[in-house]
């Protein structure tokens, strides 16, 4: 029994990693990808999707998990053109196929993929993290987002979910979102989900939605994947074995309520995709990334790994954001996807892993 260790990578020419980095790291057997130049709702070639695949296979990586083929505005707002991109994210779907992937991360938050106040904030041992600072995202959406779209233009980097072209359009996309409530989010996501799980099945690709980050409403904006309650809703919604999560240890933690280990054993049949994150909180409530080892953080690093193990968990699993180290910072490295910190998680979360396999063949041996 073992979960599948992976490590995102964003691709030749946009990721200062090189797949030759990742291959000396133990244990890391596939890739999590995706297509960064597309834009949601556009179709992933099957000609584009070749040339990553060509590019694993050099190192023996496989491809088996994306993340993110991002849905399009239309469809979480519900507009008549929605049925157009679904029909787009199908295609998505059926070329994905022909190359192996069994998994597509993606999310259904509106406008904002992730938010932070800073994106290298000291920790206190010289190596910085991101953070979040709750009084800095209050009501002026745009001072966030320029915050973050300053970063990206200065050092070349393009952010999931941060797309620029999107982003010149903030106020626009603010409108078209009014009066998109909670429910109208979930009647959206429903109406998504039961279109394209004929496809997942024909395909056998399951979709494994990522919890919203942070995990509370923002600027007005509702989110819905926030805690145990919703994401039982969200499973029982579409009962169907290919509608699946990306379990975030981080995004469900900013809000200390959430106790995750608790959630990975309710829920672990439908877990095909794991992050591990750490997560330091602070009595303002403010939160900062921290490294995976366990005391460094509050979110129960060991207990979301004994709760995994001891569930039988075979899916996929990576280190989520690590801080960055040594010689990494702005401009070298992307925010919260340095090399080092998640190599160290590897380590720390593979020496868990071991342990627990050790002692409970052990036991059973007695």
């Amino acid at each position: 029994m073992a979960m599948k260790m992976c490590f995102r990578w964003y691709g030749e020419g946009n990721d200062k990693i090189s797949l030759s980095d990742i291959k000396q790291i133990p244990g890391v057997d596939g890739i999590v990808w995706a297509l960064h130049h597309k834009m949601p709702g556009e179709i992933w070639e099957t000609w584009e999707i070749a040339e990553v695949k060509r590019q694993l296979d050099a190192y023996g990586f496989n491809m088996d998990v994306v993340e993110s083929v991002n849905v399009h505005d239309d469809i979480k707002i519900g507009l008549p053109t929605r049925d157009k991109y679904i029909e787009n994210y199908k295609q998505c779907i059926r070329n994905l196929s022909k190359f192996g992937v069994k998994v597509i991360c993606y999310n259904f938050m509106p406008i904002f993929d992730w938010t932070r106040s800073n994106l290298f904030h000291p920790v206190g041992d010289g190596s910085t993290a991101l953070f979040y600072e709750k009084n800095m995202i209050q009501d002026d959406y745009n001072a966030m987002a320029q915050y973050i779209l300053d970063f990206t233009e200065k050092y070349g980097m393009s952010f999931p979910g941060w797309e620029p072209e999107r982003m010149a359009k903030l106020d626009e996309l603010f409108k078209a979102y009014e009066g998109i409530d909670h429910e109208k989010l979930w009647a959206n996501l429903k109406y998504f989900l039961e279109a394209i799980m004929p496809t997942c099945r024909e395909c056998d690709i399951k979709m494994a939605i990522h919890m919203d980050d942070p995990p509370w409403d923002i600027f007005g904006l509702p989110r819905l994947l926030i805690d145990e309650e919703s994401i039982g809703r969200f499973l029982s919604m579409v009962d169907d074995e290919y509608n699946c999560l990306t379990l975030c240890s981080g995004s469900l933690n900013a809000n200390p309520d959430n106790n995750v280990a608790a959630i990975v054993r309710k829920y672990c049949d439908r877990i095909a995709f794991a992050h591990i994150r750490n997560v330091k909180h602070f009595e303002n409530g403010d939160f900062s990334e921290a490294s995976h080892r366990d005391c460094d953080g509050d979110t129960g690093i060991l207990d979301i790994l004994k709760a995994y193990h001891d569930c039988g968990f075979e899916g996929y699993i990576r280190p989520d954001h690590g801080r960055h180290l040594w010689s990494e910072g702005p401009g070298s490295v992307r925010p919260g996807y340095g090399l080092y910190d998640r190599a160290l998680g590897i380590m720390y979360m593979l020496g868990v892993w071991d342990s627990l396999e050790k002692y409970d063949k052990k036991e059973n041996a007695q």
